[in-house]
């Protein structure tokens, strides 16, 4: 066959009920290559296409150089339309195959990796490479710095922090991941902005958009991003965003150009928010939607300072 046929289940769970049904065995004799559940081929850990090679993917992006292959052809599919293209050997309509009906009638439940209590405290064991996170602090009541790069439209969040081969070793060491942060937009960004102590990012609609992995928004942390003025967000990185203490502003960012010194009384998230432009001797109104808890987050410095005082 010209063709390779790659399976890797949604989650352990589905995994283990296709070794239970037989499914599993009976893919594995047909040819299928099977593998376990995780990022793999859809940010290049193997099964990387060849220059000029397509590959029809159900993850959900495709952007140039995803699947670890700048010059490989990643279309992207529906399951059925997978299932039915392997079946057939070329791209494939499911709909002119026999109906296939399938039933479940059971879960199966592993939580064997969820472990009991042990007490008020305990070490944890880390290896060399894997770093725990600085602290998070309070909102400071004036946030101010430098513009330290404008982007547009539509900015993925592997466009903020590469996945694949680039990063995917140090995604516990978040001090030397961060060095990546905007790497493709901008080699020099981490740099700049460990040099000036953090600052602002601008973009422009749906900032954010694409994976959910929080490193998007750890790595700008890391490197001291204060806020992000944008039109708009994509809804898990806006989350994200707040859980690491960096405030999601909404605006017209075309008046703000990158190297723009910026300065903002954030003493009252509830009242009226204006920006100073230190560089243009303007001033524009900026607004946000954070829901009670969330101000609550961003005033703690996030997520996790917030728990520990709910809980400390």
């Amino acid at each position: 066959t010209d063709i390779d046929v790659i399976v890797s289940p949604g989650s352990r769970q589905a995994w283990e009920m296709l070794m239970e049904d037989g499914s599993f065995l009976a893919f594995t004799k047909a040819g299928v290559r099977m593998i376990e559940p995780g990022c793999n081929a859809c940010i290049g850990i193997g099964f990387v296409p060849g220059n000029g090679h397509l590959s029809l993917r159900t993850v959900n992006r495709n952007w140039k150089g995803r699947g670890g292959n700048k010059f490989g052809k990643i279309a992207l599919c529906s399951p059925q339309v997978a299932a039915a293209s392997a079946l057939a050997g070329v791209i494939a309509d499911p709909r002119k195959l026999p109906p296939v009906e399938v039933k479940v009638d059971h879960l199966d439940i592993d939580d064997y990796l969820i472990l009991d209590p042990v007490g008020e405290s305990m070490e944890i064991v880390r290896a060399p490479n894997i770093v725990p996170l600085k602290p998070q602090t309070p909102l400071t009541p004036t946030l101010s710095g430098e513009v330290l790069l404008k982007v547009g439209d539509g900015i993925s969040t592997d466009a903020i922090m590469p996945a694949g081969p680039l990063t995917q070793h140090l995604r516990s060491n978040l001090p030397e991941i961060s060095k990546f942060t905007f790497f493709y937009e901008d080699k020099t960004f981490a740099a700049r902005a460990a040099e000036k102590n953090g600052g602002f990012i601008v973009g422009g609609d749906n900032y954010g958009q694409g994976s959910s992995r929080e490193h998007a928004a750890l790595g700008p942390w890391q490197l001291g991003i204060k806020a992000v003025f944008a039109k708009s967000y994509a809804r898990i990185h806006r989350a994200n965003l707040i859980n690491v203490g960096i405030i999601p502003f909404l605006c017209d960012t075309d008046i703000i150009d990158q190297g723009d010194e910026l300065e903002i009384d954030v003493s009252n998230l509830e009242g009226d928010l204006v920006v100073r432009n230190k560089t243009k001797g303007t001033r524009f109104p900026v607004k946000h939607d954070l829901s009670k808890r969330e101000m609550e987050m961003i005033r703690a410095g996030g997520l996790l300072a917030y728990t520990a005082q709910q809980h400390g």
